[in-house]
């Protein structure tokens, strides 16, 4: 059970990783010259995020002997959730007026803050289970 999580972890952290860099190359040659400076550095930021969480996520797969299994999961799922909300809305934002979306700015919005919320609970865990379990052995 632990070794299949670790290397679901690890095929999310791959994926991730994966996905943010071509999203990132795709931003620096396909929409530069296409959008505003505003939703270029969204974009920019939107793959900075992925990447540092995609290397959490390969993180947490290396050491996730370290955590109880269910600790890892969840973390795991707060990561990608955040991933998913942060960086998805600031993609979908980058790229409204190219894909006529204008509309929905009042809805994605709100989103990027939920992923960054989602971020910093998926770090509190750790941190809390780091020091509970650093308690533990004292």
């Amino acid at each position: 059970m632990e070794q299949r999580l670790h290397n679901r972890t690890l095929a999310w952290a791959s994926g991730i990783l994966l996905l943010a860099v071509a999203f990132d190359a795709f931003g620096a040659h396909g929409i530069q010259d296409k959008v505003d400076a505003r939703a270029y550095h969204n974009w920019t930021t939107a793959a900075q995020y992925q990447f540092y969480h995609g290397l959490a996520l390969l993180g947490l797969a290396a050491i996730g002997d370290r955590l109880p299994v269910r600790t890892m999961a969840f973390v795991r799922i707060l990561f990608l959730l955040g991933i998913l909300c942060f960086c998805g809305s600031l993609y979908l934002l980058a790229l409204r007026g190219i894909l006529g979306l204008e509309s929905f700015t009042r809805v994605l919005g709100p989103i990027t803050p939920l992923g960054g919320l989602l971020f910093l609970a998926g770090w509190a865990v750790v941190l809390f289970s780091a020091l509970a379990k650093g308690k533990a052995k004292n």
